[in-house]
């Protein structure tokens, strides 16, 4: 199965072709843009990411034909093209539309079949993105039933994954996502945009233990988050310190102790969604999987509080918002593709897995399955 898929969700254009037999990559191929211009406005601005991805993508179709074909021509690319896969939602919908509109154009155009993506299923299938070209694609049986810890800037939410395509959303943020408190915090802060990196590359040097920032709804048996607090201490903390802004130390204090509080809760809750639900595996998804603090944290305590249970996380590279994954996931919905359905896709800026369940668990009823 050979896939092209499409990905502009947010602020990074996104291209991959990505091949598939007999459960093994043969050939990966995907090209990334990422807009700097967002760092100018210390935000993601809606129509100036959309005008971006109308200029970005013809170019990186182009580029990834001349990587998967020898020259940058979209007959050849389209001759050896069985499935378009793009992201529909969630995202902004000037930027999901950019990429919709152009797959169903390049599916009309070469009379291909297509289906559209959920983004946030696309982080959760970089876990079978592989390091080489040619890897075998991990066995159902080691990986299903698996918890997935999906953390982004606009999301952060517990699924529990049945098999391919089955979801079950046990918890999601009520307010800020973590990547919001990282990003927002950093603004506070006069680190530009975006934060998560900065407030990492800070934190490294400082102390986690220095200040006792709040850990909202660790202790509470439901599976949601909130951010939104823990942002505002954050930020009175700051506003009650503004002198010490200048001790490069204190800043260095202040960006480790709130990654440290934000790790904690999203480690404690996916523990606890692991035991409750016996998984087999628990995934990490999303950009702020990168977090070199969260990665070795949640390791650390799936292998200490859920033997026997395995702990995937996705390549780095593989964490930000790219269209490999888009891919891949597609490469697991193969059948629910259709020639001629680009007439009547369209995007949808609110599509959610699995949300049907969540109030059961917010009743504190997550114990039954």
């Amino acid at each position: 199965m050979r896939i092209l898929a499409l990905e502009s969700s947010c602020d990074e254009s996104a291209a991959a072709f990505l091949e598939v037999k007999a459960g093994a990559v043969l050939r990966l191929e995907h090209l990334v843009a990422s807009q700097a211009i967002h760092s100018l406005y210390g935000g993601v601005v809606p129509e100036v990411a959309a005008r971006e991805h109308s200029a970005a993508v013809p170019p990186l179709l182009a580029g990834l034909a001349k990587q998967v074909t020898g020259e940058p021509d979209g007959k050849k690319l389209g001759k050896l093209v069985d499935i378009i896969a793009v992201t529909r939602g969630p995202g902004l919908i000037t930027s999901l539309r950019v990429g919709t509109d152009s797959a169903r154009a390049l599916a009309a155009a070469w009379d291909k079949k297509i289906i559209g993506i959920n983004h946030i299923e696309g982080h959760v299938y970089s876990n079978w993105l592989p390091k080489e070209v040619g890897e075998s694609l991990p066995a159902d049986g080691d990986i299903f039933p698996a918890v997935v810890l999906v953390v982004s800037g606009g999301h952060t939410e517990i699924l529990y994954m049945r098999g391919h395509g089955r979801y079950e959303l046990l918890g999601a943020t009520r307010d800020d996502a973590a990547g919001e408190a990282f990003d927002k915090t950093a603004k506070l802060m006069g680190l530009g945009y975006p934060g998560g990196p900065a407030i990492s590359r800070l934190a490294a040097e400082g102390s986690p233990l220095k200040y006792d920032f709040p850990r909202p709804m660790i202790a509470e048996p439901h599976f949601d988050f909130s951010f939104a607090g823990l942002k505002t201490a954050v930020r009175y903390f700051l506003r009650d310190n503004q002198e010490r802004m200048e001790d490069q130390q204190f800043v260095r204090d202040v960006a480790a102790s709130l990654e440290r509080a934000i790790v904690d809760v999203l480690v404690a809750k996916t523990v606890r969604a692991g035991k409750q639900r016996k998984t087999k595996s628990v995934l990490l998804a999303g950009g702020v999987a990168a977090n070199g603090l969260l990665r070795r944290s949640l390791a650390e305590a799936v292998a200490a509080k859920l033997p026997g249970v395995r702990f995937a996380e996705p390549q780095v590279r593989y964490c930000t918002d790219n269209a490999a994954m888009i891919a891949m996931a597609a490469n697991f919905r193969v059948a629910e593709a259709k020639r001629g359905a680009w007439r009547d896709m369209d995007s949808d800026p609110n599509w959610e897995l699995g949300r049907a369940d969540l109030a059961r668990h917010r009743l504190g009823r997550s114990g039954t399955d």
